[in-house]
C-alpha cells in the first residue's frame, strides 16, 4: 500500500468513526427516564462500528507516522496503543450495558443501573485518550504528519480529557455535569473527541492531495 492510499483510508477511518460517534450521542438525550430497549441497543451499535473504524484510525496513524518520521515510530506505537486500549474497555463497557439491558424484562437506563461502567466510561476512559491525544498531538508536531492545528488541538483536548480524570470522587448521577457518569465527563468529552476525529480524518485524507507517487514513498508493513 503506497502513501496516499494509506492517507486515505486513515482518513476515511477516522471520518466514518467520527460519523458514527456524532449519531450516537445525541440518542442518549431523548428521553428523560429509562429509554426503550431499542434506543439503548441502536446507540450501543452505532458506538461499536465507530470503535471499529478508531481502531482502523489508530493503526493507520501509526504506520504513516513510522513512514514519515522513523525516528517518532515510538510515539505511534503509544498512539495505536492507548487508541487500542481505549476502544477495548469501551467494547467491554457497551457489552454489559447490552447484556444487562438484554436480560431485564423493563427498560432500565444502564447509565445508572450498570454500575461496573461508571469508571470504565469515566476516568479510565479519559486517562487513556489524554494519552492517546497527548502521542498523537506530539506525533503531528514533530514529524509535520498533518497540519498544525490539528497537533495543537489534540493537545487542548488531552487536557481537558485530564482534568475530568478525578470525576469518579463526585456521584453518579448522570444529570450532573461532573459525576462519574455524568454528561460532562461521558456525553460532552465524546461530542468533542467526535468532531476533532473528523477534522482530523479529513485533514489527512486531504494530506494524500499533496503527495505524488513520486515523492510519497511505499509504505512499510
Amino acid at each position: 500500500m503506497n502513501d496516499i492510499l494509506a492517507r486515505r483510508l486513515t482518513g476515511l477511518a477516522g471520518i466514518a468513526a467520527a460519523v458514527c460517534f456524532i449519531v450516537e450521542v445525541p440518542l442518549y438525550f431523548l428521553y428523560s427516564g429509562p429509554p426503550p430497549d431499542a434506543n439503548v441497543l441502536t446507540r450501543l451499535l452505532i458506538g461499536i462500528v465507530a470503535l471499529a473504524g478508531l481502531i482502523l484510525f489508530v493503526t493507520g496513524f501509526r504506520e504513516l507516522l513510522k513512514q514519515v518520521s522513523p525516528a517518532h515510530e515510538w510515539v505511534g506505537t503509544v498512539a495505536f496503543a492507548t487508541g487500542l486500549v481505549y476502544a477495548t474497555v469501551t467494547l467491554v463497557s457497551s457489552g454489559l450495558e447490552a447484556g444487562a439491558v438484554i436480560a431485564t424484562d423493563h427498560p432500565i437506563d444502564p447509565t445508572i443501573t450498570v454500575s461496573g461502567t461508571y469508571i470504565l466510561y469515566g476516568s479510565i476512559g479519559r486517562l487513556l485518550l489524554a494519552l492517546f491525544l497527548t502521542a498523537v498531538g506530539y506525533g503531528v508536531t514533530r514529524a509535520h504528519l498533518l497540519p498544525r492545528w490539528t497537533g495543537r488541538s489534540a493537545y487542548v483536548l488531552a487536557a481537558v480529557n485530564l482534568a475530568f480524570v478525578p470525576s469518579l470522587f463526585f456521584g453518579n448521577e448522570p444529570a450532573h455535569f461532573y459525576a462519574a457518569n455524568g454528561w460532562g465527563s461521558t456525553a460532552l468529552m465524546g461530542a468533542l473527541l467526535s468532531y476533532w476525529l473528523l477534522a482530523t480524518g479529513i485533514a489527512t485524507y486531504r494530506s494524500a492531495v499533496h503527495r505524488t507517487p513520486a515523492t510519497a514513498p511505499a509504505l512499510q508493513s
